[in-house]
């Protein structure tokens, strides 16, 4: 009985604390701070290969698209 609770424990703890960790900026870029704020709620500050940093979001994509 102790073993399940042990088990049950253990699982519950790591339920909630592993996550995917941001995606990585290749080497060689400089990073670029934001220059406005967020547009709404689930965006990213991300990079680009192309077009450089801007805000994404995983359904509507690049706000503002690229110009």
């Amino acid at each position: 009985m102790s073993r399940l609770l042990i088990v049950l424990a253990a699982a519950s703890m790591l339920g909630g604390c592993v996550v995917a960790p941001p995606p990585a900026r290749p080497a060689g870029v400089v990073y670029v701070a934001p220059s406005y704020p967020m547009p709404a709620p689930g965006y990213e500050w991300r990079y680009h290969a192309y077009y450089g940093w801007g805000w994404w979001h995983p359904h509507y994509g690049w706000h503002r698209g690229w110009r």
